[in-house]
């Protein structure tokens, strides 16, 4: 299961939407955006086997320690179900309104992914970089399971990020060449960083690709996940419960099963 976020939704943004032709956002004014972390503590504590993701937490619009205090949390409620997956933003007005730097926020990024995982080890670190530093702490309770890393992006540095600090990368809403071909350039980088024999996980969003048949294409290409909400296929712009649940059970009859 996946949560997008947003803390809030400006009537008016000086930031163009990076992902639409016009720089419209895809989604209505007085959409709901709960809190990821408060949202997967929730389910986790009332469910056994779903795994948690997001698409996609903006990672340096936070403070690193809250971040990594709230995940590990969820991680620890969750029995080891969460795998985090970071972005790095395109809201000028939101970094803005939580006090922090927006030119910065790939290389704080950076850091940020580096400070969590030494924080989760549970043990007494210290960490020196350009955008932060302090001196030996320790944060605790620890995971007691490594939490995996995606990174979300299409830019050549997100994708870059997904090959050096990651272990897997989330995609946009692309079509399957563009998700294939981007697959390709980031298998090239993590041989450059040498990690090319580590486990890398993809969870793709594909605009052309809603069957059984699609779907094991991506896969033989490396994609491992599928993101989708499979009521438009079978119902259209309807937004109703019903139909919702039925397009469920169907898409697990049609594709799912598939892959049983």
């Amino acid at each position: 299961m996946s949560f997008s976020d947003h803390v809030v939704n400006p009537e008016q943004i000086n930031t163009p939407y990076p992902y639409t032709d016009d720089g419209s956002r895809r989604w209505e004014p007085f959409t709901d955006w709960p809190d990821p972390w408060v949202m997967i503590g929730a389910l986790a504590a009332i469910t056994e086997k779903l795994r948690f993701t997001n698409n996609v937490f903006v990672l340096p619009m936070r403070n690193p320690y809250l971040v990594a205090k709230a995940i590990s949390t969820a991680a620890i409620i969750s029995n080891n179900r969460i795998t985090p997956a970071f972005g790095v933003g395109w809201s000028r007005d939101e970094f803005e309104l939580m006090d922090q730097e927006f030119t910065t926020r790939g290389k704080r990024a950076n850091e940020m992914i580096e400070i969590m995982r030494l924080l989760w080890s549970g043990e007494m670190v210290s960490y020196e970089g350009k955008h932060y530093q302090f001196p030996a702490m320790e944060m605790n309770p620890a995971p007691t399971e490594r939490i995996p890393i995606w990174i979300g992006g299409i830019s050549d540095p997100a994708m870059k990020r997904a090959a050096r600090l990651g272990d897997g990368w989330v995609t946009d809403l692309q079509s399957s060449a563009d998700i294939v071909a981007s697959i390709e350039k980031i298998r090239q980088w993590r041989a450059e960083f040498g990690r090319e024999h580590e486990p890398f996980e993809v969870m793709a969003t594909p605009n052309d690709a809603w069957t059984a048949d699609g779907y094991r294409q991506l896969e033989d290409a490396g994609v491992t996940h599928i993101m989708t909400m499979p009521w438009p296929f079978y119902h259209g712009d309807s937004q109703l419960l019903e139909h919702k649940i039925d397009s469920i059970k169907r898409f697990a009859d049609d594709v799912i099963s598939a892959f049983s």
